[in-house]
């Protein structure tokens, strides 16, 4: 997929200059959409292709989602669980102002997690902890209705909206609700900075892609692994 990756590149490059014209909002709707269906399963734009994210959930067994590599920090399922609940807080609570997909639908009994935050600032042995108990099935219906949500949240989006800075009082509302760990301010810190424009070039693009292609390198040491065994 090297020539796809890319091609997803350029594209982003291009976007960050479309946020900045808000005359420009329907070209940078579009391209958003774009972006973003690249980095979830392809069936939340309506298929047709492979995207990265179906590449990672491609024939990935149970045991290799689980698998965090010797020397590695991260498991494949620690990956799309943070993907999942970043997206969410971010395009939900800090660019939306609206309930998370995580609290609706018994979401966090279902995916069996003993956690509700983003996953960041996690002990070797909390990710192997949390690695071993969500549930397969119900991550994937997880990202996929984050996806979803994403995607409205944008076809909504005006062009005054892109301009509008993160509120403080919602920051402080993921802070509150143990959304984020508190040893995880700087993040906070970050989207502070940001304005709507700013989180789309993140979260649902580029923040997604990062961890879908370490993902997929973890994938690839655990099938190693598991052939060996």
């Amino acid at each position: 997929m090297d020539v796809e990756h890319k091609q997803w590149n350029d594209r982003q490059k291009k976007l960050r200059q479309l946020l900045k014209c808000p005359a420009e909002i329907e070209s940078a709707r579009s391209l958003i959409l774009t972006q973003h269906s690249w980095v979830h399963r392809a069936e939340i734009a309506g298929g047709g292709f492979l995207s990265f994210a179906d590449a990672v959930w491609q024939d990935l067994s149970p045991q290799a989602a689980r698998c965090i590599p010797p020397g590695g920090e991260h498991s494949v399922l620690w990956c799309l669980y943070h993907l999942a609940r970043i997206e969410d807080v971010t395009m939900s609570v800090l660019a939306a102002g609206m309930e998370q997909v995580f609290d609706q639908e018994g979401r966090q009994a279902a995916l069996n997690s003993p956690i509700r935050h983003t996953a960041n600032e996690m002990t070797i042995e909390e990710i192997e902890s949390l690695s071993s108990k969500i549930d397969l099935d119900a991550l994937a219906s997880y990202r996929r209705a984050v996806g979803t949500n994403t995607r409205r949240i944008v076809q909504e989006f005006a062009a005054e909206d892109l301009e509008r800075q993160v509120k403080p009082e919602d920051l402080q509302l993921l802070l509150d609700r143990g959304d984020v760990l508190p040893e995880a301010q700087p993040i906070l810190d970050y989207w502070g900075r940001r304005t709507v424009a700013g989180l789309l070039l993140m979260p649902p693009t580029r923040h997604n892609l990062i961890h879908i292609n370490e993902a997929m390198r973890i994938k690839k040491k655990a099938g190693r692994l598991n052939t060996r065994i």
